[in-house]
């Protein structure tokens, strides 16, 4: 098989009006990642070297979008929406190339397996000219059947053609289909546009090839595997098979997931050997989760990495840029955002760090903040080794705050301080007795009085 050239044309034209969206559906994400994308990867983990995209409405979007997932991918334009084989042929100039195998694929149905595609190559290797992808629906009316005689497939017959003894049959077509490159554009061009629509099927190409005596053959995908997504209420049926795929690899690839229905992953989530994931956690997308690691309940992740053994949550929120070393703490009600936290450092409770360094072994107090934002530009907190930053602190950055340094409670500091060294940023209190019962005194009248004003 690896010495098998192969393109993948997948088809994403399609409008998908009934998704009720201004962007393209071939670009509703599944796992953080869109669903055409998902397709691309399928492809090339089956061995497809080359990827063609044929696009229509909104094409400049899907175009862009590619540069992301599929930088390589050749982009064709079907300009008018005359069926499936037209669309296959809007990729004419790649299919005249001479690929040995060339895999139809369609930009809408993001579950499929590459194993059940290179099952249908492995068919071509073994001679056949055309191999048509099946599976067996729960209910198969309204499915076009697949029509087998003696080990070849002679016919597709859409449901509403069949006689009532074919439509007995539970097999059907997931309209995937492999074929022959060296057969690909002699079985595409004699597809006809005799039908009520005026289009061009590709599911013709079956009989005219087993007209012409060249194999036809049929293999069989799981029905979630190429379920198509029409609307949201699909795509979201989509996205929780998906959810459960990947939720059962990251358990038999080592981790615990204590609630594995509430645990939601990106197409890019890496999860190591031993984490625990507590329920109701959100991977976003360019999360990592080192060996060890602990994720409480209700944490919400994107763009972080979280570091061996260290510990998060519970109520946690890691932005962009969150790097959190090995055996360090961000507890609960915490947010993080482009900041290193370094070994062993601990961020218990209350807390924001962001644009800064938590030095090694260094402790933040509960309600601390890192004020890293004037209103127009970003500034860098550096908080030294082993540092203790007080409770309800206020660290306005740029600052430095040494190694070993003491923060002491309820602190705003502005300027550096040195290793070693002890800091207050706190007024000094004042107390007065008896003017918290002449200030309750005043405002009691006050308000009395307001009330009285409104009701005249």
């Amino acid at each position: 098989m690896t010495t098998r050239s192969c393109l993948s044309i997948i088809l994403a034209a399609g409008e998908g009006t009934r998704m009720k969206s201004s962007h393209a559906k071939v670009l509703h994400r599944i796992g953080g990642l869109p669903m055409v994308a998902h397709v691309a990867r399928a492809a090339e983990a089956a061995g497809a070297g080359d990827i063609s995209l044929v696009v229509g409405h909104a094409g400049d979007e899907v175009r862009k979008a590619a540069e992301g997932f599929a930088p390589k991918a050749e982009i064709f334009v079907q300009s008018e929406r005359l069926g499936t084989a037209h669309a296959v042929l809007a990729a004419r100039q790649a299919i005249s190339r001479g690929y040995d195998d060339i895999l139809v694929m369609f930009g809408d149905t993001p579950l499929v397996e590459a194993d059940s595609l290179a099952a249908a190559r492995t068919r071509l290797a073994e001679g056949a000219a055309v191999v048509v992808i099946g599976f067996r629906p729960p209910n198969p009316t309204g499915y076009g059947r697949l029509i087998e005689k003696d080990g070849r497939l002679v016919a597709i017959r859409e449901d509403k053609d069949c006689t009532e003894e074919e439509r007995k049959i539970d097999f059907c077509n997931a309209g995937l289909m492999a074929i022959a490159g060296k057969e690909a554009l002699k079985l595409l061009d004699q597809v006809g546009n005799s039908n009520a629509k005026g289009e061009f099927y590709l599911t013709d190409i079956v009989e005219i090839a087993d007209k012409a005596g060249l194999a036809v053959v049929a293999t069989e995908a799981s029905f979630e595997s190429v379920l198509g997504i029409n609307n949201r209420a699909e795509l979201a049926e989509a996205e929780a098979i998906w959810q459960n795929r990947r939720r059962r690899r990251a358990m038999l690839e080592g981790a615990t997931l204590i609630a594995p229905e509430t645990v939601y992953f990106s197409h890019d989530t890496e999860i190591g050997t031993d984490v625990l994931v507590e329920p109701n956690v959100w991977f976003g997308p360019g999360v990592k989760v080192a060996g060890g690691a602990v994720i409480h309940a209700y944490c919400h992740f994107e763009s972080a990495s979280i570091g061996p053994n260290a510990e998060v949550g519970p109520f946690a929120r890691l932005r962009p840029g969150a790097d959190l070393r090995e055996n360090s703490k961000v507890g609960n009600f915490c947010e993080v955002k482009k900041a290193v936290v370094e070994k062993g450092a601990k961020v218990n409770h209350l807390t924001y760090i962001g644009d800064a360094r938590v030095g090694a072994g260094a402790n933040i107090g509960a309600g601390t903040i890192t004020c890293n934002y004037d209103g127009y530009s970003k500034f860098f907190t550096d908080i030294g080794e082993g540092a203790f930053i007080g409770s309800n602190t206020s660290l306005v950055a740029p600052i430095a705050i040494g190694a070993r340094s003491y923060i002491a409670s309820g602190s705003v500091i502005t300027e550096e301080v040195p290793e070693d060294a002890l800091a207050f940023g706190r007024a000094r209190q004042k107390t007065m007795p008896g003017k918290g019962k002449e200030l309750r005194e005043r405002f009691a009248e006050a308000a009395k009085a307001k009330k009285k004003s409104a009701a005249e």
